[in-house]
């Protein structure tokens, strides 16, 4: 069972790179945020600056109030989504055995594959000292969003108290 505190190095086991079309199905539509060293593996990778990188081929995102790397999509006009710039539609993910952390949690033909996204979430996006970050993480919740053990708030905020101001805005 994966949880909140799942080792790294469990994640990966569990995320055993696969090229099938259920796990690129999601580069054709966005791309995954870098964690990490993620930037220097892949600069390293394609023979260029971390710097060269951001500014040729990443994105800043922002979730759950936290600003995040991720490579840049190829969008065709008047869409919000598209494909990431890594991916060829021949030989698929291009920079797969260095691929950014989220790509290698997301696991689209494992039963586990959604749990996996979800570690990545609440593990490298969600921040338990931000309370816009839990503010925006509880209203996923309860839009339905997916929860793994140790990842529901009271976990993530022990201090029920806290927790309550933090909801009702009286620490921002």
């Amino acid at each position: 069972m994966i949880h909140k505190n799942t080792p790294l190095k469990d994640v990966l086991e569990l995320a055993a790179p696969c090229r099938c079309d259920s796990c690129n199905h999601g580069c054709k539509y966005g791309s995954g945020s870098l964690a990490g060293d993620d930037a220097k593996n892949i600069a390293k990778f394609l023979g260029i600056s971390e710097e060269e990188l951001k500014k040729g081929f990443l994105e800043e995102i922002e979730l759950f109030n936290k600003k995040l790397l991720r490579p840049k999509l190829i969008r065709e006009k008047n869409k919000h989504y598209g494909k990431c710039v890594f991916y060829d539609d021949e030989k698929g993910c291009t920079i797969h055995d260095i691929k950014p952390l989220e790509c290698k949690t997301s696991t689209g033909c494992r039963d586990y594959g959604e749990d996996l996204s979800v570690w990545f979430m609440v593990n490298h996006a969600v921040d338990a000292n931000d309370a816009e970050s839990l503010r925006q993480y509880a209203q996923y919740i309860k839009s339905g969003g997916k929860v793994i053990p140790g990842a529901e708030l009271k976990d993530i905020v022990p201090d029920g108290e806290r927790l309550r101001k933090i909801l009702s805005y009286e620490i921002l």
